[in-house]
């Protein structure tokens, strides 16, 4: 009697008037910045509260204060970790998001590298996708450089695409998307590269398979020291993902982005982010696209 009067005191709980205190609310924005660099100021304790009320309702926890003993355990970290971080990571992205970094892409960036003649018919052109979200910009990024490379010569080429959040990367590995966001995409690349269901219903469309062979989708926490590339990156794409992060941290990481970089090689920044006054072996080319020069 007791656990069913405890189960349907839970079922009938109000999730939405679950409060934090403003000390429970520090030491959990200060965990979330040590496990994953982002800054959760004091005016997001309402939307991090909202964002969490899943996570209680789903484990059965009537307070924060249940929920965070158990974050902060050494079991929590294990299995509650990740479901926490999907819940207050922000995952906004389109298919050919900022469409001039594209077109800066073909017109620019990659004429420069192929014509420095490092990359022959043998040599693999890598790009990293970093914060890629459930996988929109990858595939933006692969159909592009493949629909350039149709008319300007083939060369093999590789994208690492990586997420911190499990469900968006799955979303990204399915590569299935709403018909809805595809729009943005030009219509000679849809009709090469997008394949409509059988069910003209679902409204869904899947990415064609040479687009989908060229990416590959992989687990990254920036606070991690070492990113796990054996390759160096010849273009980098981190757009909207530092403004989540303080300064500090993110001139740190954009330390560990040119370690991780080709001399010569290119980031793209989104137009929302700034390098002003950061001291990085890079130099600007167009806005908010930035090439090392050491």
């Amino acid at each position: 009697m007791m656990a069913q009067a405890d189960t349907s005191a839970r079922q009938n709980h109000d999730y939405h008037g679950v409060k934090m205190s403003g000390k429970l609310f520090a030491e959990l924005s200060r965990f979330i910045h040590d496990e994953v660099g982002i800054n959760i100021t004091p005016v997001k304790q309402v939307m991090l509260e909202g964002r969490l009320h899943k996570r209680l309702r789903n484990l059965g926890m009537l307070s924060f204060e249940q929920y965070c003993d158990y974050l902060f355990s050494d079991e929590g970290r294990s299995t509650e970790l990740a479901f926490m971080i999907d819940e207050v990571t922000t995952n906004k992205t389109d298919f050919f998001r900022e469409p001039a970094h594209f077109r800066f892409l073909t017109s620019d960036v990659l004429p420069a590298l192929f014509k420095s003649g490092a990359y022959t018919a043998s040599s693999k052109l890598t790009i990293w996708s970093a914060g890629c979200s459930s996988g929109e910009e990858p595939y933006t990024i692969a159909m592009v450089v493949k629909h350039h490379m149709a008319e300007h010569g083939e060369r093999p080429f590789q994208i690492i695409a990586t997420d911190i959040s499990r469900r968006m990367l799955d979303k990204g590995c399915k590569a299935v998307y709403e018909v809805e966001k595809t729009v943005p995409v030009p219509e000679e690349i849809r009709k090469k590269f997008l394949l409509r269901s059988k069910d003209p219903a679902s409204g869904l469309v899947r990415i064609a398979p040479e687009i989908r062979s060229c990416v590959a989708f992989r687990r990254l926490n920036f606070m991690d020291c070492d990113f796990g590339f054996r390759e160096q990156i010849d273009i980098i794409f981190c757009r909207n993902v530092i403004i989540y992060f303080d300064r500090r941290v993110q001139e740190k990481l954009l330390r560990k982005f040119c370690q991780c970089m080709k001399r010569g090689g290119f980031i793209f920044m989104g137009h929302s982010e700034t390098l002003f006054g950061m001291e990085l072996p890079l130099e600007q080319v167009s806005p908010t696209v930035y090439r090392k020069y050491a």
